[in-house]
């Protein structure tokens, strides 16, 4: 049993079902805060499982997963560099109902994790989220992360926006 009750590691290819359960989960937790419907991750096949959960160990991205001691997958977050960009960009950021808050310490421990592999590539690092998600916003801005003012259309609703968000990596973690 760890000290915290969870452990983060990186994904790999053999987590694809885990992978694949946890992205469901963040369907239907959150429907707004990814770019992809519930219907459409139902189809994904098993080699596409298996390719987003092998990106989880590659040279040019990163997915990292929090374990409950129990063997519960209790949250991921996904980073890439952009070609031409000056840092990495965070994508499919979740923890689960039940391990959310400061206290629980999953959000900053996986954005721990993430913050050590980007700096090493950039010094920044990027996301968007949906202009609705103040759950969200305030976590991110709780780790220092601050609107840059550019905004697009959310593209499964075009009605709504997504902001951008960065923080810059040389400063001090939180």
């Amino acid at each position: 049993m760890s000290q915290r009750g969870f452990e983060v590691r990186r994904t790999t290819e053999d987590d694809w079902a885990e992978v694949r359960a946890l992205r469901l989960e963040m369907l239907t937790d959150t429907p707004l805060a990814y770019l992809e419907t519930l219907e459409h991750a139902h189809r994904r096949s098993e080699a596409e499982w298996r390719a987003w959960a092998r990106e989880g160990s590659s040279a040019s991205s990163i997915t990292v997963a929090a374990i409950a001691d129990d063997g519960r997958w209790v949250g991921t977050m996904l980073s890439k560099v952009p070609v031409g960009s000056p840092g990495a960009f965070l994508y499919g950021v979740y923890v689960a109902p039940s391990h959310r808050g400061r206290a629980a310490g999953v959000t900053d421990a996986l954005l721990d994790e993430i913050e050590a592999w980007a700096a090493g590539r950039g010094d920044t690092l990027s996301l968007e989220v949906h202009e609705h998600n103040a759950r969200a916003i305030a976590a991110y801005r709780a780790r220092g992360f601050t609107e840059t003012g550019t905004t697009r259309p959310y593209p499964l609703d075009r009605t709504t926006r997504e902001l951008e968000m960065r923080k810059h990596l040389t400063s001090p973690a939180r």
